[in-house]
């Protein structure tokens, strides 16, 4: 026989978990919300970039460093641009060089500075002190679709990307228990989820080769 009161306390616990799995449920898709409107918004940007008029603005300086300037990069093999040149970019031209290492030969520095919705770089000429400086936007969409991408980003967003996909991920499989304990009361729900299953992998079988 069965202890008298186990009954109500399997009722009890039942009540509790699911009290529980909603809870995991509403507090993930409240924090993915955001996130996942803009990872919707800019899967179709991607999937129609080439339709999406742009017009990049393409920003130039052409400037010759002073001997002083040049001589802080006599010697230098590796590494960044000196704080003492970064510095006078900032004050003069307003250019914010990060301390990134560049390539080094034996004529010419060559510094990349890819960035989310653009791209940037900058040359100098070690011989004559020639620099050069191009900087491209490419407009908001293209910013949002790089960050869709996590496209020369930073650390700190790749974290939230991981961060974010582990409450997808919670969202889903708790959203995919409640279906399970209320499909009973649904009978479409296992149709609905067997489609959702079928679709892409029957496009992915007949048109994707």
């Amino acid at each position: 026989m069965r202890p008298p009161g186990a009954e109500v306390s399997e009722i009890f616990m039942q009540k509790m978990s699911m009290g529980s799995l909603r809870q995991w449920h509403w507090v993930s898709s409240s924090l993915c919300l955001v996130g996942m409107l803009l990872f919707a918004v800019t899967g179709i940007t991607l999937n129609h970039a080439a339709d999406i008029p742009a017009a990049p603005k393409v920003q130039k300086i052409e400037i010759t460093l002073s001997p002083a300037q040049l001589q802080l990069l006599q010697g230098k093999t590796a590494g960044s641009l000196p704080l003492a040149l970064r510095r006078m970019l900032w004050e003069q031209h307003q250019l914010d060089i990060p301390e990134r290492d560049a390539e080094w030969a034996e004529t010419e520095l060559y510094l990349a500075l890819p960035k989310p919705g653009g791209d940037a770089w900058l040359s100098i000429d070690l011989e004559s002190g020639e620099l050069l400086y191009e900087n491209t936007e490419r407009g908001a969409i293209a910013y949002l679709n790089d960050l869709h991408k996590g496209r020369n980003t930073s650390l700190a967003w790749i974290i939230f990307l991981d961060i974010f996909a582990l409450l997808c991920l919670v969202f889903s499989l708790s959203g995919l228990w409640l279906l399970w304990r209320y499909a009973k009361q649904r009978p479409s729900t296992w149709p609905w989820v067997g489609l959702g299953f079928l679709v892409p992998v029957l496009i992915v079988i007949l048109t994707i080769h």
